[in-house]
């Protein structure tokens, strides 16, 4: 089974010692809810740096011998659909970003609020800006960014009710559905990749070129030196 690890994001392929499943079939009266049953599905992440496990569960109309459909899921481990921040972002901005993924489909409002929170968050601390509201920030740094951003910023802020989250105070709690909610997660997440990854990558390609300029140079230098001696 292909497969991506949401802890570590890495590919991988599952196979049989990395995977269990369980069902069963509840024998009682039947229910408002019909004949059903109750699965546990467990893997774990291959890659010997993470070794994670993954956790989720199921409630499933069913004959006596197997599962006919599935009514409610639960994922219990990880507890969202949240992608593993790299340790560099600061630490506030991750914890909004998570528990914004962790309450989503319990709490949309709630997860879209944290979501502002959080892409406020990283316009203060990557741009430097700050101002009364997340709309005047976001209209800031519109010459700052590439224009695919730009774009990215301006499609999610012209979705239903999310503009009016970008007018409002931060703390505001507005309406909107999860599918709204995940709108601005899915551009948090865009965010980091093209702010926070793209910069650390150039400033470790920077770093890499400069130590091999450094071992160059160290090695010009001892050959100098025995040349000299010789």
């Amino acid at each position: 089974m292909n497969y991506t690890c949401p802890y570590c994001g890495r590919p991988t392929t599952i196979t049989d010692p990395n995977k269990y499943s369980v069902w069963n079939h509840f024998y009682l009266k039947e229910s408002i809810l019909g004949n059903v049953g109750f699965g546990i599905d467990a893997i774990t992440c291959p890659n010997e740096e993470c070794q994670q496990l993954i956790l989720t569960a199921k409630l499933t109309s069913s004959n006596t011998h197997r599962s006919t459909g599935d009514i409610k899921n639960w994922r219990l481990l990880p507890e969202s659909e949240a992608k593993v921040l790299p340790d560099y972002i600061p630490e506030p901005i991750k914890e909004d970003y998570y528990e914004s993924c962790r309450i989503r489909d319990l709490s949309p409002k709630a997860s879209a609020t944290l979501a502002r929170r959080c892409l406020q968050g990283m316009i203060r601390d990557f741009w430097k800006i700050s101002k009364d509201r997340l709309k005047d920030e976001i209209d800031a740094i519109k010459e700052k960014v590439d224009s695919d951003i730009w774009s990215s910023i301006s499609a999610v802020r012209s979705v239903g009710n999310i503009g009016s989250h970008m007018e409002k105070d931060i703390n505001v709690i507005v309406d909107v559905e999860p599918e709204e909610a995940q709108l601005l997660i899915g551009l948090i997440e865009q965010l980091v990749d093209e702010w926070y990854v793209v910069r650390e990558n150039r400033k470790k390609r920077s770093a890499d070129l400069k130590n091999l300029v450094e071992i160059k140079i160290n090695q010009k230098n001892r050959s100098q030196d025995i040349s000299e001696i010789e």
